[in-house]
Formats: structure tokens, C-alpha cells, sequence
């Protein structure tokens, strides 16, 4: 098993900053979509980028993108690109993947969940709660995808 990153002597993690890089909110079928019975489909988006500032910091982007449709009508779109400089060092390169595409978007999510809910109850509509996300389990599987790649 490797070691976590609090389990790991001599990695230093810590967050510099924590911003809105960009925020969108589109309902193209207002006002006309609130005069329908409302049966919505949610359907959520998730990408992660990650980018080397200098020998220690790194910028990482969560974008989430959710699309709602009722009576297959776009109700909404609310996208944010929540992103981070994150100070890492000691960390050796095998785990810094890791920490760059697991343990840095799961400290953005909070913040992009509470911006998309926020776009969705001041666009008119129900709250929107987006679910927790299991960053690590999203990353082993990229990580098996790109190996499969390889592969074939």
C-alpha cells in the first residue's frame, strides 16, 4: 500500500490560494421552463488540470459542469472552474501525481459545490446539492485508462 501523505516523513502540503477562476450560468428556456412540470435530470461533469508555477507550487483546476433538463428542455447550466495554488514539496514525483489529481481537487470540491448550488437557487431553481466525489477512485481509474492506452 503507499503511504499517505500524512504518513509520508519530509512532504510539505499547504494551500496559497483558493479562487473562482470562471463561473457560467446559462437557462435558455426561461421563462417558459417554469410554466412545465418540473422533472429534472442532472447531469454532472467533472475535469481536473493541473499545472507546475515553479519548483514548488502548482495551480490545479476542478471544473464541474452541471446541465439540468426537465421534459428533456435545458432548464440550466452552472459551470465553475474552482482552482488552487498548492505549495508542495518533499514529495517524490511517484506520489505527486497523486496528491495533484486526488487529494487537491477533493480540497476544491467544497468550494465548486457550494458555487454551483449557489448559481442554480439565484437562476430561480431548486437547490441543487451536488454528491461527494471519491477523487481518489477517479484517479486510480484514470491512471488504469492511460495504462490501458499504452497497452493497446
Amino acid at each position: 500500500m503507499e503511504p499517505t501523505i500524512e504518513q509520508t516523513a519530509g512532504v510539505e502540503f499547504f494551500i496559497q490560494k483558493i479562487f473562482t477562476k470562471d463561473l457560467s450560468f446559462e437557462s435558455p428556456n426561461t421563462p417558459a421552463i417554469f410554466t412545465k412540470p418540473w422533472k429534472p435530470e442532472t447531469n454532472v461533469a467533472i475535469n481536473t488540470a493541473s499545472q507546475k508555477l515553479d519548483d514548488k507550487n502548482f495551480e490545479v483546476t476542478l471544473s464541474v459542469t452541471a446541465t439540468t433538463k426537465s421534459n428533456a428542455d435545458v432548464a440550466y447550466v452552472a459551470e465553475v472552474k474552482q482552482t488552487g495554488v498548492f505549495g508542495i514539496t518533499g514529495a517524490p514525483e511517484s506520489q505527486l501525481g497523486h496528491i495533484l489529481g486526488s487529494f487537491c481537487p477533493n480540497t476544491l470540491f467544497p468550494y465548486a459545490r457550494e458555487a454551483i448550488s449557489s448559481l442554480v437557487t439565484r437562476g430561480g431553481f431548486p437547490e441543487l446539492n451536488l454528491t461527494p466525489i471519491n477523487f481518489d477512485a477517479l484517479y486510480a481509474q484514470s491512471l488504469q485508462q492511460a495504462q490501458n492506452e499504452v497497452k493497446h
